[in-house]
């Protein structure tokens, strides 16, 4: 999902970066060139929001630019554990739907009493916590 999201934001920047490019809110989007050292029509980004959730092409454009790196890690990383967050609750694995497997199941935790809310509270400090990572 992560990558399919970056994919539509290149498209929709560069789609509107060739139309639009002298636009102000545009170029905040991305600004593209095409450089000589890639192939003929391929286009990278070199400025706004779009460079920065760009990987950096190597070490050395990573220690050039210190913030492109970081901005990336950080995309990468929240982005992934947002989507990991909503994808428990739409794959069925959320806390709530565990209890019930373990009620129907009857498996207990040990040391836990007081029934099927108890069991929820207790597995709300793993579940979001195990899927963030």
């Amino acid at each position: 999902l992560q990558t399919a999201l970056v994919s539509n934001l290149y498209l929709i920047s560069q789609v509107l970066y060739k139309r639009f490019g002298g636009n102000v809110i545009i170029s905040l989007l991305g600004k593209w060139e095409s450089p000589d050292y890639v192939p003929a029509g391929t286009s990278i980004p070199v400025g706004g929001l779009v460079y920065y959730i760009s990987p950096p092409h190597n070490l050395n454009d990573f220690l050039a630019d210190p913030l492109h790196g970081l901005c990336y890690v950080a995309f990468v990383l929240s982005t992934c554990a947002l989507f990991s967050r909503f994808w428990i609750n739409v794959s069925g694995s959320s806390s709530k739907d565990v209890a019930r497997q373990f009620k129907a199941q009857k498996i207990i935790i040990p040391g836990i009493r007081g029934g099927e809310a108890r069991t929820i509270k207790e597995l709300d400090r793993y579940i979001p916590v195990a899927a963030a990572f």
